[in-house]
């Protein structure tokens, strides 16, 4: 590894893998793609064995190390301009619409070849059925590729392509991005190692939103505060979401709640899935739940977030340490996570071990605790919750279902969002920002668009015409 570099990427997730395949296509160019947790080969969670609990490991293997959250992802591609992130915002319908079906196109070159979902006539019936039951179903066209052959087909074939052709360093956390006159100068790794560039593009991935956030505030970067979005998981029998999830895949849910007006979403709705754990926070971490597919391992469950977000008024500017907190207390009364039956959050009485067992739905995170997650979430976020899935029940029959169960709790830290050219430059010259920790994406499709965006800009630069 050199002490100086053309371009140097901080992490190797969606949006830092684009930007160097993009890079990579200029003839000499010198690039690093740094990373903080470890190689793809070398990523292993602990406790995807049903019997141990989350340790925490630092940094946490399932949202840290090469592939970014996304190797242990669902492998949905949504590809759509109206999800997923704020790209459209920066580019315009149009040039968005073309960059993520170029995207898409890529991602299927590497071995994505999963079936089309969320469109046609059925998609639109059931829209006007989730109308009816007081929701707003926002249309999306997603490919599903599965979490095995997003980690095993997909990002293999991607870091074997860039071998040779980019210097990849793992296992190496940055503490800080070197500035001077008003222009970016490099970086300082934890070891204190010094490495110097001319162009430095910043994709830390929703693992990295706290350090980036800080960097940002040291630099003098303006950062705007975006909504904390707060929630459980749920877990259903998969035969009552089937009408949905056999035509679209995921649902995207809206609902606005009648107590408090607060909007509440679906999110990563996982057909025949499982719940699964991350950790989140570097060295101050928490536990937190999330869900994943297999292309070819099937549950008889299906398991989805229902997220309220929260915009925060001034002088607050803390959403990712309330965020850590609400889910702190979820790890202090469980050591680990909370589940509960739905209709004993309702009767307000904790689970048992005994009534989950006597339900009818099997858990699939074996380890959760039994436990009230009254004690952890906020009354209006509970409240907007209940009131969703009854909602959801209408739709679709048995989401309300007393024996359902709940997880908590879910936090999505996309909690900071750069001020950004159409370039994705911050206001430091050469600077650049991309993916979920930037808060342009939410999501792989756009999260790598974004870093195609940056990539293109820094060619733009170097005198390189277009490929």
């Amino acid at each position: 590894m050199r002490s100086r570099y053309d371009v140097i990427i901080v992490g190797s997730g969606p949006a830092g893998i684009f930007a160097a395949l993009e890079l990579a296509k200029i003839p000499g160019i010198s690039i690093l793609l740094i990373e903080k947790g470890k190689d793809l080969d070398e990523r292993y969670c602990p406790a995807l064995n049903d019997t141990i609990n989350c340790i925490p490991c630092n940094p946490c293997n399932v949202v840290s190390g090469w592939g970014g959250a996304g190797a242990y992802s669902d492998g949905k591609l949504t590809i759509s301009t109206e999800i997923g992130g704020r790209l459209k915002e920066y580019l315009g319908e149009e040039e968005s619409k073309n960059l993520i079906e170029e995207v898409d196109s890529i991602y299927q070159d590497f071995g994505a070849r999963g079936d089309i979902y969320g469109i046609g006539n059925a998609a639109s019936e059931l829209g006007k059925r989730a109308a009816h039951a007081g929701l707003s179903l926002i249309p999306v066209m997603i490919r599903h590729i599965g979490t095995d052959c997003c980690r095993n087909d997909v990002l293999t074939g991607l870091k074997n392509f860039l071998h040779g052709k980019v210097d990849i360093k793992t296992d190496t956390a940055v503490n800080t991005i070197v500035t001077g006159k008003e222009r970016v100068e490099g970086i300082v790794t934890h070891e204190g190692q010094r490495l110097n560039c001319t162009y430095l593009i910043a994709a830390p991935g929703r693992e990295g939103v706290d350090w980036l956030s800080k960097e940002a505030f040291r630099i003098g970067l303006t950062v705007y505060i975006n909504p904390v979005d707060v929630g459980v998981r749920v877990e259903v029998p998969a035969t009552v979401l089937n009408k949905l999830t056999s035509v679209l895949y995921e649902a995207k849910l809206v609902f606005n709640s009648l107590t408090f007006n607060d909007r509440i979403r679906t999110f990563c709705m996982c057909p025949d899935g499982e719940v699964t754990l991350e950790s989140t926070g570097g060295d101050d971490p928490v536990t937190t739940v999330n869900g994943h597919s297999w292309a070819h391992h099937k549950t008889n469950n299906t398991n989805f977030a229902v997220l309220v977000s929260t915009m925060f008024t001034e002088p607050f500017r803390e959403p990712i340490a309330y965020g850590k907190y609400l889910a702190r207390l979820a790890n202090l009364l469980s050591n680990g996570v909370i589940i509960q039956r739905f209709g004993d959050l309702m009767d307000g009485r904790r689970s048992t071990v005994a009534r989950i067992s006597l339900g009818g739905v099997e858990p699939t995170l074996k380890i959760a605790t039994p436990g009230d997650l009254s004690y952890a979430l906020p009354y209006r976020y509970l409240k907007g919750i209940m009131e969703m899935l009854e909602a959801m029940d209408r739709l679709s029959p048995g989401v309300a279902s007393p024996d359902t169960l709940l997880y908590g709790i879910e936090v999505k830290f996309y909690s900071s969002l750069l001020k950004l050219t159409a370039q994705m430059e911050t206001e430091v010259h050469n600077l650049f920002a991309a993916g979920d920790g930037s808060g342009i994406s939410r999501g792989l499709i756009q999260a790598s668009a974004s870093g195609i965006v940056a990539a293109r800009e820094i060619r733009k630069r170097l005198g390189v015409k277009p490929a």
